[in-house]
């Protein structure tokens, strides 16, 4: 690789590396050997490896909850509905490693717990514009998002036909 890095460039190979390897791979000489660089160049972008975790973290949850909830916005599309589609038809390798990252690492940890937050917050809100009452929308949603997350950290994906007939089962769960 002959053009100068950006530090965005590292985040991206960090963020693959992630979802590839695991946390474990998240240090300067394999991803300065994958891009092909020397290491200098990561302490160019990045005070140490901290750091570098930091922005990992904070550019995982742009992608993983900011990014969603605005491309849900500006869908045509009913948004709790959007939202499902989209949450349960993304790879989520990036979220199985973070999770299993969280278990050792304190950042990852708080991370992980700000964006859990964030999605039930979001999802709440949804749920509340579809008419439920306040109480009614926590419940369901901390339901559907232990849905979620029990989805994302199984086994094999799921049959985009089959996949689809259960989340209009989903809506219709938490709908009634």
């Amino acid at each position: 690789m002959t053009e100068q890095l950006s530090a965005e460039d590292w985040i991206k190979q960090g963020l693959k590396a992630l979802a590839r390897d695991g946390f474990t791979a998240l240090k300067a000489d394999p991803l300065a050997k994958a891009m092909g660089v020397s290491r200098g160049s990561f302490y160019w972008h990045f005070a140490d490896l901290g750091a570098f975790h930091a922005a990992v973290l904070k550019r995982w949850r742009e992608i993983a909850a900011e990014q969603i909830i605005a491309d849900v916005e500006a869908t045509s599309d009913e948004p709790l509905e959007a939202l499902l589609r989209r949450s349960f038809g993304a790879r989520l390798d990036l979220e199985r490693a973070v999770r299993n990252w969280s278990a050792f690492d304190a950042a990852a940890q708080g991370a992980v717990r700000a964006i859990d937050r964030r999605r039930i917050d979001y999802i709440e809100t949804l749920l509340e514009k579809r008419g439920l009452a306040r109480a009614t929308a926590q419940a369901r949603a901390q339901i559907l998002y232990w849905t979620f997350l029990g989805f994302a950290l199984s086994g094999p994906p799921v049959p985009a036909a089959r996949l689809q007939g259960l989340l209009a089962e989903l809506l219709q769960m938490i709908s009634a």
